[in-house]
């Protein structure tokens, strides 16, 4: 017996599948046989055998040859097979149906589309409210996908006042909530705890007022952007944060090591005493495992183990509401519940437009800086870089579970970092993760890979349907005895750099930081650890920028999370994406994750633990890169199949630019950034604008080839506030 098809029909109806097979398939030749799942053909010198099965909601296809020797009528039947398959089964990417909730509620809009979704949902805390975010989410990514040559402008310079004074404020808004629900807006949830001086949504005398004072720095973007606007306050700058949602909510959970959290405990905005506090669970092992069992021989792999790889599961919560009142006990504010506008900047300061979700009410703040943490959809980075906002995106789904499965299901002592349990499903290769918590909480995520394409941007609510529907095959359940603790979700960009200055991250006294940035690991797309890591390096270049006034394009355009070392590994990230339309072997990106791990697997912990965190040199890249082509001489065509020979070429430039890095790094680190610190009391005094151009390349010399170091000690001591030239 051996296999000689294998095919991914992308459609989870396979019972139509089996009665096109048997009924309707013209093999033009041989005799045809019904079978309980498929049909067996005979012919005089073989007989072949076609089944069907379901997983993944999609259907797969094999064929064997039962007995005899190939003959030259079965691979003509194999053709026609293949082509007739094709045309019945294309590929089909949904649209979301349109919703108006002033007409119905979400659950009734969205059922006959995503009957699991709603049902599950609907066993949630605000799991309504949270749905509506989900649509809402994909809906402003669609647009964004869709018309990235006309992104919607929110940020005006001054020259244009008088113009933006005619318009009403909802003109500017990229893709508001109105836009999307009908004539309604996505609901409030129910009020979090709050801060004493967080603005409290229900109160209309305490919402924002016009009359605001000029702050130094303006956020946008309460997750990422609290973490670094509280450093920032700590510092002594004058901030204040704008948060859409109620303060401390958040669409997924966060996970990070301890060596990574260091770093917030280096700058003195957390404390190891206060880091214990909002841990929720510290696992034992993580572990790394890619579906093989279609693999050929040298595409299997044993499991990876990452004991330190994102081993610990933070409270978000409460880690949030801690950078929260740090935030405000040095003086900042937060402004809950009120969404960005439109931007107006000047020569001298940005003026920030808002409304207060729940009073509807318009507000406007002024400052120095803005810095946009608006994640994925921001609309400032769709206008500030066009058609080229993001290359790629992790579409990811996934909830928190607080009880329901059995015991012998799962061991709360270890975590899944990254997992398949079966191959190309409808043009995605689906991949889990699975985070112990507090108590018997677990966190599951499910994400692909994806090119973000105008006929399949990729959707939340489809794989949310997937979610509820595959979990029990992923990890034995009954989905229906769950306890479903809130809904995590969102949808996390990557950009293909070649250089450091191939994507805009700034504007005149703007700066985007996180997921806004789309700067984080083309591997694990993690924006917090990203942001984590880079931490001092920002805070410091950002602080040197405010106190000499450097706030120019040009100047903010160095503070940047840039790293050679995973710029070079996008094509990793490429290489598991599925070009929309186009089939695949359903194996094929299962055995390119197994040639590549199981390599990891052999080599030092040390090394594989460096690579996931974004800080693999230029020896251990090059040595498992040439390693792998070895064990599978076919992966560099696998490769090349997927990504072309236009984004090959790119990814070379990206290749020449990170060993460029790595030999500046070989023949400046030991030397450079002393010399640089010798250089700064003359420098800074006679020229900031230099002082901060040696710095930022005193930074990428370490950084951009993952061995950050901290050049300076940064004190977020707030009884000494730092300057604020004006």
């Amino acid at each position: 017996m051996k296999e000689i098809l294998y095919l991914e029909i992308p459609t989870p109806d396979t019972d139509t599948v089996r009665t096109w097979l048997q009924q309707r398939f013209e093999p033009g030749s041989g005799k045809k046989l019904v079978t309980a799942a498929g049909l067996r053909l005979q012919f005089p010198q073989a007989e072949l055998s076609a089944f069907v099965w379901s997983m993944q909601r999609t259907t797969y296809l094999k064929v064997f040859r039962w007995h005899g020797s190939s003959a030259p009528v079965e691979g003509k039947v194999i053709q026609q097979l293949t082509q007739q398959i094709r045309a019945e089964f294309p590929y089909h990417y949904p649209e979301p149906p349109g919703v108006d909730l002033s007409e119905q509620s979400i659950f009734s809009a969205l059922a006959p589309a995503y009957p699991r979704t709603v049902q599950y949902f609907q066993k949630m805390p605000n799991g309504e409210y949270d749905l509506s975010r989900v649509y809402w989410w994909e809906q402003r990514w669609r647009e964004g996908v869709r018309n990235p040559k006309r992104p919607k402008q929110v940020i005006f310079e001054g020259e244009q006042r008088g113009v933006r004074s005619e318009k009403k404020s909802s003109e500017f808004s990229v893709l508001a909530s109105g836009e999307l629900l009908g004539e309604t807006r996505e609901p409030s949830a129910e009020p979090s705890s709050k801060l004493e001086v967080t603005q409290n949504s229900n109160d209309p005398e305490n919402a924002p007022t016009q009359n605001s004072p000029t702050y130094d720095l303006i956020y946008v973007g309460g997750a990422l952007g609290l973490i670094h606007a509280a450093v920032m306050a700590r510092l002594g700058y004058r901030v204040i944060l704008l948060e859409r949602l109620p303060f401390g909510r958040m669409n997924r959970e966060w996970n990070i090591s301890r060596t990574e959290f260091q770093s917030l405990i280096d700058l003195g905005l957390i404390t190891p005493a206060e880091f214990e506090t909002v841990i929720a669970r510290e696992y034992q092992d993580g572990f790394n495992k890619f579906f093989d069992a279609n693999n050929p021989a040298g595409a299997k792999a044993p499991v990876l183990h990452t004991p330190t790889v994102l081993n610990i599961a933070l409270d978000s919560g409460k880690f949030l509401h801690l950078c929260g009142q740090k935030l405000t006990e040095a003086g900042g504010k937060i402004w809950e519940e009120t969404e960005f506008v439109r931007a107006e900047i000047d020569s001298d300061q940005v003026t920030v437009h808002a409304t207060h979700l729940p009073t509807r009410s318009e507000c406007q703040v002024t400052g120095r800086l803005l810095v946009d943490a608006m994640g994925s959809a921001s609309p400032i980075a769709w206008q500030l870089n066009g058609g080229r906002a993001f290359e790629s995106v992790c579409p990811t789904v996934g909830a928190v579970i607080s009880g329901g499965f059995e015991p012998s299901v799962w061991d709360s002592a270890y975590g899944d970092v990254l997992y398949s349990h079966g191959d190309i499903s409808r043009g995605r290769q689906l991949i889990w993760e699975l985070f112990p918590g507090e108590g018997d909480e677990l966190t599951i995520y499910l994400f692909h890979y994806h090119q973000p394409h105008p006929d399949n941007p990729g959707s939340l609510l489809d794989m949310y349907e997937d979610f509820f529907t595959i979990l029990p095959e992923y990890r034995r359940c009954d989905v229906d005895k769950l306890v479903w603790k809130k809904a995590t979700f969102g949808y996390i960009p990557g950009h293909f750099s070649v250089s450091s200055r191939d994507r805009r991250v700034a504007f005149d006294r703007l700066i985007a930081i996180g997921d806004a940035a789309s700067l984080q690991s083309p591997l694990v797309f993690t924006g917090f650890g990203s942001l984590v890591r880079n931490l001092p390096r920002l805070t410091d270049l950002l602080t040197t920028a405010l106190q000499h006034e450097l706030l120019s394009a040009a100047d903010l355009d160095q503070i940047r999370s840039y790293q050679s070392n995973i710029a070079v590994t996008w094509l990793f990230s490429r290489g598991m994406m599925v070009p929309t339309g186009k089939f695949l072997p359903p194996q094929r990106l299962n055995s390119m994750l197994n040639i590549f791990f199981g390599i990891l697997a052999t080599e030092p912990p040390a090394i594989a633990d460096a690579f996931i965190k974004d800080r693999a040199g230029w020896l251990p890249i090059n040595r498992m890169a040439l390693k792998a082509a070895w064990t599978n001489p076919a992966l560099i065509y696998w490769i090349w199949q997927l990504v072309g020979p236009e984004d090959f070429l790119r990814w070379l430039g990206s290749y020449l630019s990170f060993s460029r890095d790595a030999l500046i790094n070989v023949l400046c680190r030991s030397w450079f950034p002393g010399w640089v610190r010798k250089l700064q009391p003359a420098t800074e005094a006679r020229s900031p604008r230099l002082w901060l151009w040696l710095l930022a390349r005193s930074y990428a010399i370490t950084y951009s080839v993952g061995t950050p170091r901290i050049e300076r000690s940064l004190s977020l001591d707030v009884s000494s506030p730092a300057s604020h030239p004006r």
